[in-house]
């Protein structure tokens, strides 16, 4: 795992992204040769050629990270991936159209896009399937070796079970209860604590996780030292699991390990810095987009009735309420009759333009003016009603600790997981908020206000 933006990224997925960007572009360049009467070398690099090829690359990458290419790169259907790159190639065209409408010196020469766009089309798919066959499999998978069968250790042992791609392999598991299964997920329980040694000494474990499912039961400490001394890594469950899943596992959580964690935030320092580029961009946004709005709202009044601003009470930092302005996406007095009730993804109370604004997240837009008014950052864990928060606080340990930072327009759990209809959901949401509470930093807010604005033009809706 590499960690870049304070997410763990698997080193196979940077390998991959490297060897795709040398990929493409050696294919334009290619094409360049091949194009050019005389020498290339003159609209290389006495014309900034290079730079031009630069930035239909960056385009092309920017299209495969779009269409979730990096997230999972197994390739399931050669035909579909065929589609994606013709897309992704679609996208460079109409950049190219529209630098030839500007009449821009960073168009590339016909041919040459042309030549190149049809290289890549062919090596680029050819590529994935080497490299999801053959290559991250000559790559190698870190060996683990876990030791104890807590509920984050079965869980990190289905995932790496599910995803090979992750570049993890599961040798098995000890355990001293004799009541542990024979099995998790295909990983076998290979015996006690007694048998740590001579299992290191056969299975040669890259990595060590430790998570006990029984806190009273002794670990062998004085041969865990000696594994760490020779080279071996080891490290308890809850860090694997926070780099394989990006959120804080509260399935073993103890108060104790939040109190002495070093990482856990927020820093004083991140808090000041993230409420004054929050503030900027906030005021920078209402600017921008401050058309958009008086548009939306002239749509919402005219297509229901009742107001196209909506106020409602949320909870932000410390536990404090304050008043959070959305457009109107639902029919009036919409909750007349339930009181409050979590939305749903296909809550009937939502009018027709308000899905569009849903999916699109202009609903959100107004925020901005919370933000300009301290109340919300733009990035951080969504404010919740004060009714969920009462109901949320006395079922989820560590809920309340969510509210140590202000609250956001986006935030870590929204781009990682689905529309929360339930307490199980919830739980699953303060897992990522806890993430991020720990690693609050701009770097990590940057690749959050990123992925929200991919949501947005793909019109995936909130969650």
């Amino acid at each position: 795992m590499i960690r870049l933006f304070k997410v763990s990224i698997p080193g196979n997925v940077v390998a991959l992204v490297v060897s795709e960007i040398v990929l493409v572009f050696s294919c334009y360049l290619l094409a360049a040769y091949l194009t050019f009467d005389v020498a290339p070398d003159v609209f290389l690099i006495d014309d900034g050629g290079v730079w031009h090829i630069a930035l239909v690359v960056g385009v092309i990458i920017l299209g495969i990270y779009f269409h979730d290419l990096y997230e999972d790169y197994r390739v399931r259907s050669r035909i579909l991936l065929l589609q994606q790159t013709s897309l992704v190639l679609g996208m460079a065209f109409v950049l190219q159209a529209a630098l030839s409408y500007a009449r821009s010196p960073y168009l590339l020469p016909k041919w040459l896009m042309v030549y190149g766009s049809l290289a890549v089309l062919v090596l680029l798919p050819a590529w994935r399937i080497l490299f999801a066959e053959v290559v991250s499999k000559a790559l190698g998978a870190q060996r683990i070796l876990f030791i104890g069968s807590s509920r984050a250790v079965r869980e990190i042992i289905a995932q790496i079970s599910d995803r090979p791609d992750l570049g993890f392999a599961a040798l098995g598991y000890l355990d001293q209860d004799e009541s542990a299964p024979a099995e998790i997920c295909g990983v076998r329980r290979l015996g006690g604590m007694e048998a740590l040694g001579p299992t290191v000494a056969e299975q040669r474990p890259d990595r060590i996780v430790v998570g006990m499912a029984e806190r009273r039961t002794r670990l062998p400490m004085e041969e865990l030292l000696q594994l760490r001394l020779s080279g071996v890594h080891i490290e308890e469950a809850a860090v694997t699991f926070e780099a394989l899943f990006h959120r804080v596992s509260t399935l073993d959580l103890r108060p104790s390990q939040l109190i002495f964690s070093a990482e856990l935030g927020p820093r004083p320092q991140s808090v000041t810095l993230q409420s004054i580029y929050s503030w900027l961009l906030g005021l920078i946004g209402v600017v921008v987009t401050l058309p958009i709005m008086g548009v939306v709202a002239m749509l919402i009044k005219a297509t229901s009735p009742g107001p196209a601003l909506f106020r409602q009470t949320r909870v932000g930092l410390g536990g404090s309420t304050f008043t959070l302005f959305k457009f109107r996406s639902m029919y009036k007095d919409a909750e007349a009759r339930t009181g409050a009730v979590w939305a749903t993804r296909d809550d009937p109370r939502i009018t027709p333009l308000g899905r569009w604004l849903r999916r699109l997240r202009l609903d959100e837009l107004p925020q901005l003016f919370n933000v300009i008014r301290g109340e919300m950052s733009v990035v951080g864990p969504r404010p919740e009603r004060p009714e969920f928060v009462e109901v949320l606080q006395e079922r989820i340990p560590f809920y309340v600790q969510r509210h140590c930072i202000k609250p956001g327009i986006t935030g870590w759990a929204q781009i990682n997981y689905k529309y929360g209809e339930t307490i199980e959901d919830s739980l699953k949401k303060l897992e990522y908020d806890l993430y991020y509470i720990k690693n609050l930093a701009v770097s990590l807010d940057a690749y959050i206000i990123f992925h929200t604005a991919k949501t947005m033009l793909l019109g995936r809706g909130a969650q």
